[in-house]
């Protein structure tokens, strides 16, 4: 697919304004500030492909993805990754259960030890955001 620079200059900022939607523009604008020219390659990618293409496309709705990119984050086992996309999915209406079941299905597919580390990823973002309760303290039972 060859695309024209206007082309790739209208993906990044379709891709810029989608990507702070869902991310929040806290996150995106000091990602973007941060770069280097190094690391700027890796952003304008990102922004133009994953988020300019792929993420405004018509045929599945932003809470359809953000449930997919959970669980394709569990297969890879990328709990910082999933910490991002937990917000996202919540920002982009997913709700507590599904976050759960998205994972729990993951699981199934993908081993427990993802799972583990998609769910711990993904509580403790939850309880950051105040959209769960955190688990009662634990009590150590004297023998």
């Amino acid at each position: 697919m060859t695309t024209e620079p206007n082309e790739l200059d209208e993906m990044f900022r379709r891709g810029l304004a989608l990507r702070r939607q869902v991310l929040g523009p806290e996150y995106v604008d000091r990602s973007m500030a941060n770069a280097n020219d190094f690391m700027m390659a890796f952003q304008r990618v990102t922004t133009e492909w994953c988020w300019g293409y792929a993420w405004t496309r018509d045929t599945l709705d932003l809470k359809t993805r953000s449930m997919l990119n959970l669980a394709m984050l569990t297969a890879l086992n990328r709990a910082a990754e999933i910490r991002l996309h937990v917000r996202g999915a919540i920002n982009n209406g997913v709700t507590v259960e599904e976050i759960r079941e998205t994972l729990l299905h993951a699981t199934i597919y993908c081993g427990i030890p993802a799972g583990l580390d998609a769910f711990k990823a993904a509580n403790e973002v939850l309880v950051e955001m105040g959209v769960m309760e955190p688990a009662a303290e634990v009590v150590d039972i004297e023998e």
